[in-house]
């Protein structure tokens, strides 16, 4: 190196560090005398407290400080402990020569003489106002968000350790949990977990995958400090330090118990909306084939009841077409079960002798469940009439009979009771003020569990198998209870039988009033024959040709008429014509206007009217008898009969 120029290294000593103090502008550098009187004065010190040189050298370095904080004495402590300790560093207020505060980071050295005596004092000061906001402001963000987080109740909000012990806990949380900061902080947030999920780890899993992940969202049961479950919705962060270790979590819980259940009695809605639907469905396609289908089931089973009597000799062929018979009779129940649980059939309430119509039906139910189930009946004297649909009800106890047989594969018993009951005894709250009478069978079966018996009367639930049960024989029974006014109320127990009760209210009639299909019909015995002439009005040639034939073989003489015109013509000239026998649904001129027309002219003529299940037929008069079809020749014999008993009586 060339040493023609000057060199740093060339100064003496002194001076490298006069040139090294002169040349800081970002410290104030000056030194004080023993006393605190400042006796040098650097570049740095002039720019950020104002003052030159020959304007603060040989004052006391107290006019920095700020009023208070001299009268204080902070001067004098500061060179007091400078002296005392060796250093004395701080932080605090000075002023600027125009009077203006900032915030300065000070040390104050000792300096002494090789003796060891006190020479004075090096003061360093730094302007730091910068820092300090910068770090008031993150203090007051901190503080506020501490603040808004603490303040927040609808959720829990609190930090945990790498661990996963709980390290804070606010309001929300205390809310929702129940716990105190005292009695939850430092424990382990498992805690907080219903005790299914602890035993399978639930809870290390989702921090496991937020340290991974970096967030954990999920939803699940928490419990409260009282042991009481909440459905919550939970979202953990990672929080990561600068070198990107993990330092802990924030977790933060919503109960949306609330919510959920929301959600549940929509989706709940939602299939008993579809339910409804596909039963108004199921409704309007029976509604529609019934006709057709009643009309094809009545030519089916009158021709086999034909055949089987005419082959009485063949015991064989009488087996094979009283199988024919059952399946068509078992068509026919079906789309009568369809009809009823579709509320499309015409219910028709009247007061019933509840007692009579059991009796009478007594024989046709012990045959329905055969000799493997005895049947008993317990009936008060003092019974009063309800009020329904009888035709209906019989159904009703039909299946009631055939489920309490389906209970009891290898026998047992049934009992079929009644008795008087108010609505304060009922099975609902919301069963309308009044008296009932309870109707009740009792199988000693099997019993159902508590979830079978939550869901038997829900259509097509079935507990016996494909192509065993439709699951609508319950529902059906339920209907035929809720319009009649009255309830259905199913009593069980897993090996202990099963109690279903028809809650049905007491009629409000006379005793005189007497329904017909509870009184006694005249006979019409083969030991006491009947002979009628009869006029059947039939626009299927195939129904009008089968009927003729079981007329026939009860011993009548049948005037075929294919339509409601023909009828008028046969009753107009002449012949003597013991009753009428009419289809409803006819073209040009249905059966109820061919009544209207018979009564106008010939007001005393006894008349069955012949409908499929589930049509509505809302002008006949009360003394017409009504037949169902498909028939057989029982019920075709039945009818006739109350035709006959009805007209005469009038």
């Amino acid at each position: 190196m060339a040493h023609d120029q000057e060199s740093i290294h060339d100064l003496p000593s002194d001076d490298r560090y006069r040139l090294l103090i002169e040349a800081v502008v970002d410290y104030a550098i000056y030194m004080l005398d023993p006393d605190g009187i400042v006796v040098s004065w650097n570049p740095g010190a002039q720019r950020f407290k104002g003052y030159e040189a020959a304007e603060i050298v040989g004052q006391h370095f107290s006019r920095f400080y700020i009023e208070e904080d001299r009268r204080a004495g902070l001067p004098a402590t500061a060179l007091a402990t400078a002296a005392r300790e060796g250093r004395y560093e701080n932080e605090g207020w000075r002023v600027r020569k125009d009077g203006t505060p900032f915030w300065a980071h000070v040390v104050i050295d000792p300096i002494r003489g090789p003796s060891g005596s006190l020479l004075g004092y090096a003061k360093v000061t730094r302007d730091v106002s910068d820092r300090r906001n910068t770090q008031a402001a993150l203090k007051a963000s901190e503080d506020r968000f501490r603040v808004f987080v603490q303040g927040v109740a609808d959720y829990a909000i609190y930090m945990l350790d790498r661990g996963g012990r709980i390290t804070d806990w606010n309001l929300g949380a205390r809310r929702i949990y129940g716990f105190t900061p005292g009695e939850i902080v430092g424990a382990p947030f498992a805690r907080l977990f219903v005790e299914e999920d602890r035993l399978i780890g639930e809870p290390q899993r989702a921090l496991e995958y937020a340290a991974r992940h970096g967030r954990f969202e999920g939803e699940g049961w928490r419990i409260r400090k009282v042991g009481e479950r909440f459905w919550a919705q939970v979202r953990i962060d990672a929080i990561l330090g600068e070198d990107k270790t993990l330092l802990g979590f924030a977790k933060v819980t919503r109960d949306v118990t609330e919510r959920n259940e929301a959600q549940q009695k929509l989706e709940q809605t939602r299939a008993a909306l579809f339910q409804s639907q596909k039963m108004e469905a199921i409704g309007q396609l029976a509604g529609g084939i019934a006709h057709d289908f009643n009309n094809l089931l009545t030519v089916i089973t009158s021709s086999l009841e034909v055949v089987r009597d005419r082959l009485a000799e063949d015991r064989r062929t009488v087996r094979l077409v009283d199988n024919a018979l059952q399946g068509a009779q078992r068509a026919a129940a079906l789309t009568q079960r369809m009809l009823t649980f579709a509320r499309r059939q015409d219910f028709e309430p009247e007061p019933v002798d509840l007692s009579g119509l059991v009796h009478a039906l007594a024989d046709l139910l012990r045959s329905s469940m055969g000799s493997s189930v005895a049947l008993s009946l317990d009936f008060p004297h003092d019974l009063p009439w309800i009020r329904t649909d009888a035709n209906q009800l019989e159904t009703a106890l039909l299946n009631l009979a055939v489920n309490a047989r389906d209970a009891m594969p290898e026998g047992g018993s049934v009992t079929i009771s009644a008795r008087q009951a108010s609505a304060n005894d009922g099975p609902k709250p919301d069963l309308a003020e009044g008296r009932y009478v309870c109707l009740a069978v009792t199988d000693s079966g099997e019993g159902m569990d508590d979830a079978t018996l939550a869901q038997a009367i829900d259509p097509f639930f079935t507990t016996k198998g494909v192509s065993h049960g439709t699951g609508l024989g319950l529902p059906m029974v339920h209907g035929i209870a809720e319009q009649s006014g009255g309830r259905l109320v199913l009593k069980s127990r897993k090996g202990h039988g099963t109690t279903a009760e028809l809650w049905l209210p007491v009629a409000h009639a006379n005793s005189e009033d007497v329904p017909a299909a509870t009184q006694a019909m005249p006979s019409l015995a083969e030991d006491d024959p009947v002979r009628l002439v009869i006029a059947l009005v039939e626009d299927d040639a195939l129904i009008l040709m089968n009927a003729t034939d079981m007329l026939e073989e009860l011993g009548h003489v049948v005037l075929p008429a294919p339509s409601g015109a023909d009828a008028l013509e046969i009753l107009k000239g002449g012949r003597k014509v013991d009753l009428v026998i009419t289809d409803q649904a006819m073209p040009h001129m249905t059966g109820e206007r061919l009544t209207a027309a018979i009564r106008a002219e010939w007001p005393t003529m006894p008349i069955v009217l012949v409908t499929c299940y589930g049509e509505v037929v809302h002008n006949v008069e009360p003394n017409v008898t009504r037949l169902d079809k498909p028939f057989d020749t029982a019920a075709l014999q039945v009818a006739i009969e109350r035709a006959v008993r009805l007209q005469s009586s009038i």
